[in-house]
């Protein structure tokens, strides 16, 4: 019997797991399909919320501790696996900002650098970009890691790891307590691998966890909200930093790829792709990048983000079920702020001094009766 039962493969539950691991515990992490294949795959990779002055102070919390994280983070699993996350450390241009007055107090108040820059020097940086006015905002210390090769690199770690046992195309179909009872300890889950035991079971299953724990007659509020994203293969080069613009973005990768995205739909857990997304999304990047009416769109694709109500992730124990934990909900700030939330449940777990306070992420009654 492992002392940790993970419930899901994403980025979320395989940080979890490689904490753990590091600190001496047996840790057992189930996956559905496949580690990092749903919302850690489908995202950006931009390391930080695209508007940060927009959010509430709880998730800022979490995604400056995180921001600072992922260069050594990047380091160690290339060191460790041979599998590079591509953590690039190259700023982020924000075009057209209604509120940069804000923006830039938010900055201050942080001792964050965000400057409000002109138009020569937007294409100074980058030359291709259509500027929308004649003034933007430049943050020179954002950046941004190719998240399928960081789930790869992730996997590749834990698989190698002695404490860690990995089941993936291994669907949970209930948990295993005291018959009749609605509250108390949870023994395990069952599996379509069979009955696996834990002396914790952490759930870490994104936009599918409320299903999960309506099992145990708990209603998390979280929901699938679908993103759709597109990719166009360009010469390298052709743009060095991400750039955003009305909400959407593009992020250079290194070998050219560059991605647009995203949309937002509350399409419940449907992950199909249109014309429609497809046609606005080529229309807002060949607005912002007008190259980019000459290279192919080589991609698309959508995922589910776990919506939660302003965003604010549930991390903690259950109130009902006290050995049940829960790390859910990060809607559209999975990746930026995974290892944050990760660390401060993994706190939670082992008895340590937490992060932060973990009172705004618990999930306790009197916080999903508000939400």
């Amino acid at each position: 019997m492992s002392d940790f039962l993970i419930i899901g493969g994403g980025v979320i539950g395989m940080m979890t797991a490689l904490q753990l691991a590091d600190a001496g515990q047996q840790v057992t992490l189930v996956e559905r399909g496949e580690c990092g294949k749903e919302a850690s795959w489908a995202g950006g990779g931009i390391v930080s919320p695209l508007y940060p002055w927009r959010y509430d102070a709880a998730i800022s919390q979490l995604s400056r501790w995180s921001e600072g994280v992922y260069p050594s983070l990047a380091l160690r699993l290339l060191e460790e696996t041979g599998i590079d996350p591509e953590y690039r450390q190259k700023g982020l241009l924000y075009l057209n900002v209604d509120d940069a007055g804000k923006a830039l107090e938010w900055a201050r108040q942080l001792g964050k650098p965000l400057e409000r820059v002109a138009a020569d020097f937007v294409h100074a940086k980058e030359p291709g970009v259509a500027m929308a006015g004649d003034s933007a905002l430049w943050m020179p210390t954002l950046g941004s890691v190719r998240n399928p090769r960081l789930a790869k690199a992730l996997k590749a770690r834990l698989a190698a790891m002695p404490q860690v046992t990995l089941r993936e195309q291994c669907d949970v179909s209930g948990f295993i307590h005291e018959a009749g009872k609605r509250e108390g300890s949870v023994e395990g889950v069952m599996t379509s691998q069979g009955a696996l035991k834990a002396g914790r079971i952490v759930v870490c299953g994104g936009a599918w966890a409320a299903q999960l724990l309506a099992q145990l007659d708990v209603h998390l509020p979280v929901r699938p909200v679908k993103g759709q994203m597109i990719a166009y293969q360009a010469t390298k080069g052709l743009l060095q930093r991400v750039v955003l613009k009305d909400g959407r973005y593009i992020i250079p990768r290194a070998d050219g790829l560059l991605l647009v995205g995203s949309t937002l739909e509350e399409a419940g857990f449907d992950k199909t792709t249109d014309e429609a997304a497809l046609a606005s999304l080529k229309q807002s990047a060949e607005a912002i990048l007008p190259a980019l009416k000459r290279c192919p769109v080589a991609n698309q694709w959508a995922g589910l983000r776990p919506g939660s109500p302003e965003g604010i992730p549930f991390i903690g124990a259950l109130h009902e079920w006290p050995n049940v934990f829960v790390n859910a909900g990060h809607y559209r700030n999975g990746l930026v702020l995974a290892p944050a939330s990760t660390h401060l449940l993994v706190d939670q777990l082992l008895g340590r001094e937490p992060l932060i306070a973990p009172a705004p992420y618990q999930p306790n009654p009197e916080r999903l009766t508000q939400a």
